[in-house]
């Protein structure tokens, strides 16, 4: 196809006329097979492996970077800098922080900055909240993720939270339910197999569920179902076997990987050889049966782009419910439709389930999470403001009046393995690093008042509970 030299692009054809189908064909490669999939994804994963290794040390493994007194007083110990320094100077006991030059700043580890945390909470203000707000005697409260429209930040937005959270102090398991695996890549994660991911949680729990039925059957002198290999070996299996430490010290990491998703295909299998096994509960009744929710504060949920049975387990699990979009009309839509699903699919269960407690004379079962709020994501105020503004209309109090700004800081995290909190500033200008991590500061801030909300409101109803006891 030729073009008129000289020809501006009003002069010149759309470049979609005049395509001749042999030069096409010139350009066209072979049929492809099966086993060119099979060609694509080896590139691909030595591809990978190469774009992970440039975020980690010789040794393969992720090293959380360092943190300078400026980040330290500016974003996580609230001290001026002055006093910080004074403080570091009468405990020689206290981290006293690493030098790059002779008398340059200080860094130190995140490890070193919980140390610090915790010696300031003791010795300093009761006026200042060196630790954040978490009521003893409560569990973990759990955050999912979820939208199934793919590309809205999903997975950066519950990555982002988790880190957040980390640096103000709490205690993080982060859980992927993708078999993508992407949360688990940024957590530097190892996952071998699925019995390293969720699978062996959920299979647990239907073996225990088929154990119990099997009983019943022997009493009423039926057979019992024999289990098989999968379900007795799930059977010795617990969250201690899946849970994995990250190069975060206070984040721990269930990961997962692309076999994974054939729990999508065995769930509802079981779920027809044993209809009274309520498959929605399974990850949660895991972390309880494991009293994991007891050895965190907070639990981050990753859901697959799709309202499949592992996203249906993690949002059953969930407290909090966070649904990232975009501002454009097919996002709002999107996201209306999938809010319809949720309706559907839940009010089914409840429907189905309350039939058979009314017949029983059981309580029945109603689904309630704390909070959900939809968030708008890679904002572009200068495209989107009017179409957010009728988008904020409409759905009212359901939508953060909070929408998250697309930066070149944010690009850039999206781009990368390494999240935005853990981008040195120093390959950035202040300013620009400080405009771009205020993006994720300020979605973190709604998410911990949502948090703290929902924790409050629990911990006044137990005292009350108490009290009338």
């Amino acid at each position: 196809m030729s073009q008129t030299p000289g020809a501006g692009p009003e002069e010149a054809p759309p470049p979609y006329f005049n395509i001749s189908p042999d030069e096409a064909l010139a350009e066209l490669e072979a049929p492809v097979g099966t086993a060119d999939f099979g060609r694509i994804a080896e590139v691909c994963a030595r591809g990978r492996a190469d774009l992970v290794a440039r975020g980690h040390e010789g040794t393969g493994e992720r090293r959380l970077r360092l943190f300078s007194t400026w980040e330290i007083t500016k974003y996580l110990i609230p001290v001026a800098p002055a006093h910080f320094r004074r403080v570091l100077r009468a405990n020689p006991d206290l981290p006293q922080g690493a030098t790059e030059t002779q008398g340059g700043a200080k860094w130190f580890t995140l490890d070193e900055v919980l140390r610090l945390r915790a010696h300031f909470a003791a010795e300093g203000s009761r006026a200042k909240e060196y630790r954040p707000y978490r009521p003893e005697g409560l569990p973990a409260k759990v955050c999912a993720v979820a939208n199934f429209k793919g590309g809205v930040g999903k997975t950066s937005m519950a990555a982002h939270l988790a880190m957040s959270a980390a640096l103000d102090g709490y205690r993080v398991l982060v859980i992927d339910l993708d078999s993508q695996g992407s949360m688990t890549s940024i957590f530097g994660g190892k996952v071998g197999s699925e019995w390293d991911t969720i699978f062996p949680l959920i299979a647990r729990d239907y073996a225990l569920g088929l154990r119990a039925e099997n009983q019943r059957r022997v009493d009423r002198g039926d057979a019992p179902v024999a289990l098989d290999e999968t379900l007795s070996e799930a059977l010795t299996r617990s969250s201690a076997d899946v849970i994995q430490k990250t190069h975060w010290p206070n984040i721990d990491l269930i990961g997962a990987q692309l076999n994974l998703y054939w729990a999508e295909f065995q769930i509802p299998v079981w779920r027809m050889n044993l209809r009274g096994w309520k498959l929605w509960e399974a990850l949660a009744n895991g972390l309880e049966r494991d009293r994991v929710l007891g050895d965190y504060d907070i639990v981050i949920l990753d859901t697959p782009p799709a309202l499949g049975y592992l996203t249906i387990n993690g949002l059953t699990a969930a407290d909090i419910l966070l649904v990232p979009m975009g501002a454009s009309f097919l996002e709002f839509d999107s996201t209306g439709r999938f809010f319809d699903m949720l309706h559907s699919t839940f009010q089914s269960i409840e429907e189905g389930e309350n039939i058979a407690a009314r017949a029983l004379g059981r309580p029945e079962i109603h689904f309630e999470w704390d909070a959900v709020r939809a968030i708008v994501t890679r904002y572009d105020a200068g495209q989107q403001a009017e179409l957010a503004g009728l988008m904020q209309a409409y759905l009212g109090r359901s939508l953060s009046p909070w929408r998250q700004d697309f930066t070149a800081l944010v690009g850039q995290a999206s781009e990368q393995v390494n999240g935005i909190y853990e981008a040195d500033y120093r390959d950035f200008n202040r300013d620009t690093y400080a405009r771009g991590r205020l993006t994720f500061d300020q979605t973190y801030a709604l998410f911990k008042r949502l948090l703290l909300a929902s924790w409050r409101r629990d911990e006044l109803e137990e005292t009350n509970r108490k009290e009338s006891a």
